[in-house]
Protein backbone atom coordinates (compact mmCIF):
# COMPACT_ATOMS: atom_id res chain seq x y z
CA UNK A 1 0.00 0.00 0.00
CA UNK A 2 1.26 3.02 -0.64
CA UNK A 3 1.30 6.09 2.01
CA UNK A 4 -1.67 8.32 0.17
CA UNK A 5 -4.19 5.25 -0.11
CA UNK A 6 -5.61 6.57 3.20
CA UNK A 7 -7.09 9.43 0.83
CA UNK A 8 -8.77 7.47 -1.54
CA UNK A 9 -10.67 5.51 1.30
CA UNK A 10 -11.55 8.60 3.22
CA UNK A 11 -13.36 9.59 -0.38
CA UNK A 12 -14.95 6.48 -0.69
CA UNK A 13 -16.43 6.65 2.66
CA UNK A 14 -18.00 10.05 1.65
CA UNK A 15 -19.23 8.85 -1.24
CA UNK A 16 -21.13 5.51 0.52
CA UNK A 17 -22.53 7.91 3.06
CA UNK A 18 -23.97 10.27 0.99
CA UNK A 19 -21.79 12.57 1.98
CA UNK A 20 -19.43 13.75 -0.85
CA UNK A 21 -20.51 16.91 -2.72
CA UNK A 22 -20.43 17.91 -5.77
CA UNK A 23 -18.42 21.18 -6.67
CA UNK A 24 -20.16 22.76 -9.97
CA UNK A 25 -18.32 25.40 -11.90
CA UNK A 26 -19.80 28.37 -13.23
CA UNK A 27 -19.59 29.83 -16.53
CA UNK A 28 -21.06 33.34 -16.22
CA UNK A 29 -21.04 35.54 -13.58
CA UNK A 30 -23.67 35.57 -10.66
CA UNK A 31 -26.81 36.50 -11.30
CA UNK A 32 -30.20 34.42 -10.82
CA UNK A 33 -29.69 32.64 -13.72
CA UNK A 34 -26.01 31.26 -14.45
CA UNK A 35 -24.53 28.88 -17.18
CA UNK A 36 -23.18 25.16 -15.50
CA UNK A 37 -21.93 22.37 -17.88
CA UNK A 38 -23.56 24.65 -20.74
CA UNK A 39 -26.74 24.29 -19.29
CA UNK A 40 -29.08 27.78 -17.69
CA UNK A 41 -29.62 26.99 -14.65
CA UNK A 42 -31.62 29.05 -11.77
CA UNK A 43 -29.04 30.00 -9.02
CA UNK A 44 -30.66 29.57 -5.42
CA UNK A 45 -27.54 28.75 -3.54
CA UNK A 46 -25.58 32.02 -3.45
CA UNK A 47 -24.38 34.70 -0.92
CA UNK A 48 -25.24 37.36 -3.52
CA UNK A 49 -28.11 38.53 -1.51
CA UNK A 50 -28.63 41.99 -3.26
CA UNK A 51 -27.12 41.56 -6.39
CA UNK A 52 -24.04 43.58 -6.23
CA UNK A 53 -21.49 40.85 -7.31
CA UNK A 54 -22.42 41.73 -10.85
CA UNK A 55 -23.67 45.71 -10.17
CA UNK A 56 -22.39 47.52 -13.17
CA UNK A 57 -21.74 50.90 -10.79
CA UNK A 58 -19.58 48.49 -8.82
CA UNK A 59 -17.79 47.04 -11.84
CA UNK A 60 -17.18 50.83 -13.07
CA UNK A 61 -15.49 51.41 -9.57
CA UNK A 62 -12.96 48.43 -9.60
CA UNK A 63 -12.23 49.48 -13.13
CA UNK A 64 -11.45 52.77 -12.26
CA UNK A 65 -9.14 51.86 -9.31
CA UNK A 66 -7.32 49.31 -10.97
CA UNK A 67 -6.28 51.89 -13.83
CA UNK A 68 -5.46 54.62 -10.43
CA UNK A 69 -3.91 51.85 -8.29
CA UNK A 70 -2.65 48.64 -9.96
CA UNK A 71 -4.31 45.63 -9.48
CA UNK A 72 -2.52 44.48 -6.27
CA UNK A 73 -1.73 46.26 -3.60
CA UNK A 74 2.45 44.78 -3.67
CA UNK A 75 2.82 43.97 0.38
CA UNK A 76 1.10 43.41 4.20
CA UNK A 77 -0.38 46.66 5.52
CA UNK A 78 2.46 47.46 7.71
CA UNK A 79 5.07 47.83 5.63
CA UNK A 80 4.17 48.95 2.21
CA UNK A 81 0.72 47.93 1.67
CA UNK A 82 -1.37 50.76 2.90
CA UNK A 83 -2.81 52.74 -0.22
CA UNK A 84 -4.88 55.56 0.66
CA UNK A 85 -7.88 53.60 -0.90
CA UNK A 86 -7.98 51.48 2.37
CA UNK A 87 -8.17 54.01 4.77
CA UNK A 88 -10.97 55.89 2.89
CA UNK A 89 -12.86 52.30 2.94
CA UNK A 90 -12.12 51.63 6.49
CA UNK A 91 -13.64 55.42 7.20
CA UNK A 92 -16.63 54.27 5.31
CA UNK A 93 -17.33 51.20 7.51
CA UNK A 94 -16.83 53.12 10.56
CA UNK A 95 -19.65 55.99 9.42
CA UNK A 96 -21.74 53.00 7.97
CA UNK A 97 -21.53 50.98 11.03
CA UNK A 98 -22.18 54.07 13.49
CA UNK A 99 -18.51 53.06 15.06
CA UNK A 100 -15.52 54.70 15.91
CA UNK A 101 -13.27 52.96 13.62
CA UNK A 102 -12.23 49.71 11.72
CA UNK A 103 -9.84 47.82 10.15
CA UNK A 104 -10.05 45.63 6.94
CA UNK A 105 -9.19 42.40 6.58
CA UNK A 106 -8.55 39.90 3.03
CA UNK A 107 -11.82 37.49 3.77
CA UNK A 108 -14.30 37.14 6.22
CA UNK A 109 -13.06 33.89 7.14
CA UNK A 110 -9.40 36.13 8.40
CA UNK A 111 -11.33 38.80 9.93
CA UNK A 112 -11.95 36.15 12.83
CA UNK A 113 -8.38 34.03 13.05
CA UNK A 114 -6.69 37.41 13.46
CA UNK A 115 -8.74 39.29 15.49
CA UNK A 116 -10.01 36.45 18.24
CA UNK A 117 -6.59 35.29 19.03
CA UNK A 118 -5.95 39.44 19.68
CA UNK A 119 -8.31 40.05 21.99
CA UNK A 120 -8.16 36.28 24.46
CA UNK A 121 -4.86 34.19 25.18
CA UNK A 122 -4.04 30.94 26.99
CA UNK A 123 -5.56 32.54 30.68
CA UNK A 124 -8.84 34.06 29.25
CA UNK A 125 -11.88 32.59 28.59
CA UNK A 126 -14.26 32.38 25.60
CA UNK A 127 -18.19 31.59 25.53
CA UNK A 128 -19.15 30.61 22.07
CA UNK A 129 -22.33 30.09 20.55
CA UNK A 130 -22.68 25.97 19.99
CA UNK A 131 -23.73 26.74 15.70
CA UNK A 132 -20.49 29.55 15.83
CA UNK A 133 -19.62 29.56 11.72
CA UNK A 134 -16.08 27.02 11.98
CA UNK A 135 -14.07 30.67 11.68
CA UNK A 136 -14.66 31.50 15.16
CA UNK A 137 -14.26 28.18 16.43
CA UNK A 138 -11.00 28.15 14.35
CA UNK A 139 -10.25 31.40 15.75
CA UNK A 140 -10.83 30.25 19.54
CA UNK A 141 -8.57 27.46 18.51
CA UNK A 142 -5.64 29.63 17.59
CA UNK A 143 -6.37 31.36 20.72
CA UNK A 144 -5.64 29.09 23.17
CA UNK A 145 -7.72 30.16 25.38
CA UNK A 146 -11.06 28.30 26.70
CA UNK A 147 -13.54 27.58 25.46
CA UNK A 148 -17.10 27.24 26.87
CA UNK A 149 -19.94 26.47 24.81
CA UNK A 150 -23.71 27.65 25.42
CA UNK A 151 -26.37 26.29 23.87
CA UNK A 152 -28.16 27.67 20.83
CA UNK A 153 -30.18 31.36 20.88
CA UNK A 154 -29.72 30.45 25.09
CA UNK A 155 -29.19 33.68 27.43
CA UNK A 156 -30.27 31.38 30.14
CA UNK A 157 -27.49 28.88 29.83
CA UNK A 158 -24.83 31.64 28.60
CA UNK A 159 -25.48 33.19 32.25
CA UNK A 160 -25.79 29.58 33.82
CA UNK A 161 -22.22 29.68 32.00
CA UNK A 162 -20.73 32.59 33.13
CA UNK A 163 -21.76 32.28 36.45
CA UNK A 164 -19.98 29.25 36.79
CA UNK A 165 -16.96 30.06 34.66
CA UNK A 166 -15.91 33.59 34.42
CA UNK A 167 -13.70 34.11 37.79
CA UNK A 168 -11.47 31.33 36.13
CA UNK A 169 -10.19 33.68 33.31
CA UNK A 170 -8.67 36.79 33.23
CA UNK A 171 -9.88 38.61 30.20
CA UNK A 172 -13.76 36.94 29.00
CA UNK A 173 -15.44 37.09 25.12
CA UNK A 174 -18.55 36.26 24.72
CA UNK A 175 -19.10 35.70 20.46
CA UNK A 176 -21.40 34.35 18.63
CA UNK A 177 -23.29 33.98 14.85
CA UNK A 178 -25.33 37.24 14.02
CA UNK A 179 -27.41 35.47 11.55
CA UNK A 180 -26.76 31.57 12.38
CA UNK A 181 -25.74 30.57 8.68
CA UNK A 182 -27.43 26.92 7.85
CA UNK A 183 -30.82 27.85 10.01
CA UNK A 184 -31.20 31.42 9.01
CA UNK A 185 -32.28 32.37 12.67
CA UNK A 186 -30.95 35.56 14.76
CA UNK A 187 -29.03 35.53 17.68
CA UNK A 188 -30.71 37.20 20.66
CA UNK A 189 -27.64 39.17 20.79
CA UNK A 190 -29.30 42.23 23.02
CA UNK A 191 -29.45 40.00 25.65
CA UNK A 192 -26.03 38.24 25.46
CA UNK A 193 -24.69 41.92 25.20
CA UNK A 194 -26.56 43.00 28.54
CA UNK A 195 -24.34 39.44 29.94
CA UNK A 196 -21.16 40.79 28.94
CA UNK A 197 -21.81 44.29 30.94
CA UNK A 198 -23.14 41.83 34.04
CA UNK A 199 -20.17 39.60 33.06
CA UNK A 200 -17.23 41.59 31.98
CA UNK A 201 -16.76 40.35 29.48
CA UNK A 202 -16.19 41.21 26.23
CA UNK A 203 -18.81 40.53 23.33
CA UNK A 204 -18.21 39.82 19.65
CA UNK A 205 -20.44 39.53 16.80
CA UNK A 206 -19.86 37.58 13.81
CA UNK A 207 -22.84 39.39 11.52
CA UNK A 208 -21.31 37.75 7.95
CA UNK A 209 -24.85 37.33 7.00
CA UNK A 210 -26.27 40.21 8.64
CA UNK A 211 -24.41 42.55 6.38
CA UNK A 212 -27.07 44.00 3.98
CA UNK A 213 -29.68 42.20 5.23
CA UNK A 214 -30.63 43.27 8.65
CA UNK A 215 -31.38 46.61 10.13
CA UNK A 216 -31.44 50.31 8.75
CA UNK A 217 -30.32 49.72 4.58
CA UNK A 218 -28.44 46.87 5.84
CA UNK A 219 -26.57 48.11 8.67
CA UNK A 220 -26.46 44.94 10.27
CA UNK A 221 -27.74 43.31 13.77
CA UNK A 222 -26.44 45.81 16.02
CA UNK A 223 -28.06 48.36 13.99
CA UNK A 224 -31.21 45.82 14.23
CA UNK A 225 -31.30 45.47 18.00
CA UNK A 226 -29.99 49.30 17.96
CA UNK A 227 -27.13 47.80 20.72
CA UNK A 228 -24.24 49.98 19.33
CA UNK A 229 -22.84 51.19 22.88
CA UNK A 230 -23.34 46.99 24.26
CA UNK A 231 -21.01 45.19 21.65
CA UNK A 232 -17.35 45.51 21.62
CA UNK A 233 -16.69 43.78 18.27
CA UNK A 234 -18.66 43.96 15.11
CA UNK A 235 -17.19 41.74 12.42
CA UNK A 236 -18.08 41.11 8.99
CA UNK A 237 -17.52 40.10 5.28
CA UNK A 238 -18.06 41.58 1.75
CA UNK A 239 -18.14 38.53 0.28
CA UNK A 240 -21.99 37.82 0.96
CA UNK A 241 -24.65 40.75 0.29
CA UNK A 242 -21.40 43.25 -0.29
CA UNK A 243 -20.90 41.46 -3.28
CA UNK A 244 -17.06 41.67 -3.50
CA UNK A 245 -14.46 39.89 -1.46
CA UNK A 246 -12.71 40.78 2.07
CA UNK A 247 -13.86 40.99 5.90
CA UNK A 248 -13.52 43.48 8.32
CA UNK A 249 -13.87 44.67 11.89
CA UNK A 250 -14.97 47.63 13.54
CA UNK A 251 -15.32 49.00 16.95
CA UNK A 252 -13.58 51.57 19.43
CA UNK A 253 -10.51 53.30 17.78
CA UNK A 254 -7.85 51.61 20.59
CA UNK A 255 -9.09 48.69 19.60
CA UNK A 256 -8.20 49.23 15.70
CA UNK A 257 -4.83 50.21 16.67
CA UNK A 258 -4.07 47.32 18.87
CA UNK A 259 -5.20 44.96 15.80
CA UNK A 260 -2.86 46.70 13.90
CA UNK A 261 0.46 45.67 15.82
CA UNK A 262 -1.33 42.55 16.70
CA UNK A 263 -3.57 40.27 14.06
CA UNK A 264 -1.35 37.97 12.00
CA UNK A 265 -3.41 38.51 8.70
CA UNK A 266 -2.82 42.21 8.97
CA UNK A 267 0.67 41.80 9.38
CA UNK A 268 1.45 38.27 7.36
CA UNK A 269 -0.84 38.96 4.73
CA UNK A 270 -0.73 41.22 1.31
CA UNK A 271 -3.65 43.96 1.52
CA UNK A 272 -6.87 43.46 0.15
CA UNK A 273 -6.67 44.49 -3.32
CA UNK A 274 -7.41 48.56 -4.62
CA UNK A 275 -9.97 47.16 -7.48
CA UNK A 276 -11.76 45.05 -4.81
CA UNK A 277 -11.53 47.77 -2.02
CA UNK A 278 -12.87 49.99 -4.27
CA UNK A 279 -15.83 47.60 -5.39
CA UNK A 280 -16.75 47.26 -1.53
CA UNK A 281 -17.15 51.08 -1.34
CA UNK A 282 -19.06 51.18 -3.94
CA UNK A 283 -21.90 48.74 -2.76
CA UNK A 284 -21.50 50.04 0.90
CA UNK A 285 -22.57 53.60 -1.02
CA UNK A 286 -25.59 52.44 -3.26
CA UNK A 287 -27.04 50.36 0.51
CA UNK A 288 -26.48 53.84 2.19
CA UNK A 289 -28.30 55.36 -0.32
CA UNK A 290 -31.25 53.12 -1.26
CA UNK A 291 -32.88 50.14 0.50
CA UNK A 292 -35.14 48.88 -2.28
CA UNK A 293 -32.83 45.76 -3.02
CA UNK A 294 -33.18 44.93 0.73
CA UNK A 295 -36.77 45.40 0.59
CA UNK A 296 -37.16 43.39 -2.45
CA UNK A 297 -34.31 40.57 -1.33
CA UNK A 298 -37.08 40.56 1.79
CA UNK A 299 -40.44 40.69 -0.29
CA UNK A 300 -39.00 37.57 -2.59
CA UNK A 301 -38.10 35.55 0.95
CA UNK A 302 -41.23 35.89 1.97
CA UNK A 303 -42.75 34.92 -1.03
CA UNK A 304 -40.22 31.43 -1.34
CA UNK A 305 -40.91 30.38 2.55
CA UNK A 306 -44.78 30.69 2.01
CA UNK A 307 -44.87 29.14 -1.26
CA UNK A 308 -42.07 25.43 -0.02
CA UNK A 309 -44.30 25.60 3.48
CA UNK A 310 -47.58 25.37 1.78
CA UNK A 311 -46.49 22.79 -0.28
CA UNK A 312 -45.23 20.86 3.57
CA UNK A 313 -41.93 21.38 3.28
CA UNK A 314 -39.66 22.14 6.54
CA UNK A 315 -37.86 25.34 6.30
CA UNK A 316 -37.15 25.21 9.96
CA UNK A 317 -37.23 28.55 12.46
CA UNK A 318 -35.37 31.11 9.61
CA UNK A 319 -36.25 34.86 10.45
CA UNK A 320 -34.02 36.09 7.63
CA UNK A 321 -33.96 35.26 3.32
CA UNK A 322 -31.56 31.81 4.45
CA UNK A 323 -34.16 29.17 3.61
CA UNK A 324 -33.46 25.86 5.09
CA UNK A 325 -35.29 22.70 3.18
CA UNK A 326 -34.73 20.42 6.09
CA UNK A 327 -34.75 16.91 4.83
CA UNK A 328 -33.05 14.88 7.37
CA UNK A 329 -31.54 11.93 5.07
CA UNK A 330 -28.08 12.79 3.97
CA UNK A 331 -28.51 10.08 0.98
CA UNK A 332 -32.19 11.60 0.11
CA UNK A 333 -30.86 15.25 0.10
CA UNK A 334 -28.06 14.62 -2.25
CA UNK A 335 -30.60 12.65 -4.41
CA UNK A 336 -33.05 16.04 -4.62
CA UNK A 337 -30.44 18.76 -4.95
CA UNK A 338 -29.30 15.74 -8.46
CA UNK A 339 -33.05 15.68 -9.30
CA UNK A 340 -33.68 19.51 -9.00
CA UNK A 341 -30.23 20.29 -10.73
CA UNK A 342 -31.82 17.76 -14.14
CA UNK A 343 -34.55 20.11 -14.06
CA UNK A 344 -33.08 23.14 -14.21
CA UNK A 345 -32.54 24.33 -10.36
CA UNK A 346 -28.80 24.93 -8.82
CA UNK A 347 -29.60 24.11 -5.14
CA UNK A 348 -26.69 22.78 -3.76
CA UNK A 349 -26.95 19.90 -0.47
CA UNK A 350 -25.55 20.83 3.01
CA UNK A 351 -25.00 17.67 4.78
CA UNK A 352 -22.71 16.07 7.79
CA UNK A 353 -20.25 17.66 8.90
CA UNK A 354 -21.35 21.00 8.02
CA UNK A 355 -24.55 20.40 9.99
CA UNK A 356 -25.62 17.80 12.32
CA UNK A 357 -26.71 14.37 11.11
CA UNK A 358 -29.38 13.65 10.42
CA UNK A 359 -30.89 17.40 9.40
CA UNK A 360 -29.46 17.11 6.00
CA UNK A 361 -30.66 20.04 3.91
CA UNK A 362 -31.11 22.40 0.77
CA UNK A 363 -30.13 25.55 1.31
CA UNK A 364 -31.84 27.96 -0.34
CA UNK A 365 -30.60 31.56 -1.05
CA UNK A 366 -33.27 33.85 -2.58
CA UNK A 367 -31.90 37.14 -3.93
CA UNK A 368 -32.77 41.10 -4.65
CA UNK A 369 -32.13 39.58 -8.71
CA UNK A 370 -34.78 36.97 -8.53
CA UNK A 371 -38.00 37.81 -10.34
CA UNK A 372 -41.56 36.32 -9.06
CA UNK A 373 -41.40 33.82 -11.76
CA UNK A 374 -37.84 33.00 -11.17
CA UNK A 375 -39.25 31.85 -7.87
CA UNK A 376 -42.46 29.84 -8.91
CA UNK A 377 -40.24 28.08 -11.09
CA UNK A 378 -38.41 26.87 -7.84
CA UNK A 379 -41.60 26.07 -6.08
CA UNK A 380 -42.96 24.30 -9.12
CA UNK A 381 -40.05 21.83 -9.28
CA UNK A 382 -39.60 21.33 -5.55
CA UNK A 383 -43.00 20.22 -6.04
CA UNK A 384 -42.57 17.60 -8.91
CA UNK A 385 -39.61 16.44 -7.58
CA UNK A 386 -41.10 16.19 -4.13
CA UNK A 387 -43.66 14.46 -5.08
CA UNK A 388 -41.94 12.34 -6.97
CA UNK A 389 -39.83 11.35 -4.34
CA UNK A 390 -42.57 11.23 -1.98
CA UNK A 391 -40.82 13.55 0.16
CA UNK A 392 -44.38 15.60 -0.01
Amino acid sequence: MGKMDWVNEEINLLKESGRYVPIRTLQTSQGAWVKIDGRKLLNLCSNNYLGLANNPEVKKAMHDAIDAYGVGAGAVRSIAGTMEIHIKLEEKIAQFKHMESSLVYQGGLLANLGTIPALVGKDDLVFSEELNHASIIDGVRLSSAKRVVFSHVSPPDLEEKLKTERSTGKRALIVTDGVFSMDGDIAPLKEEAELGEKYDSMVYVDDAHGEGVLGDHGRGIVDHFKIGDKVDVEMGTFSKAVGVMGGFVAGRKELIDYLKQKARPFLFSSALNPGEVAAVMKSIEIMEKDDSLLKKLWNNSDFLKEKLNNLGFNTGKSKTPITPVIIGGEKETVELSKSLYDEGVFASPIVYPTVAKGTARIRLMPSAVHSREDLKYAGDKFEEVGKRMRLI
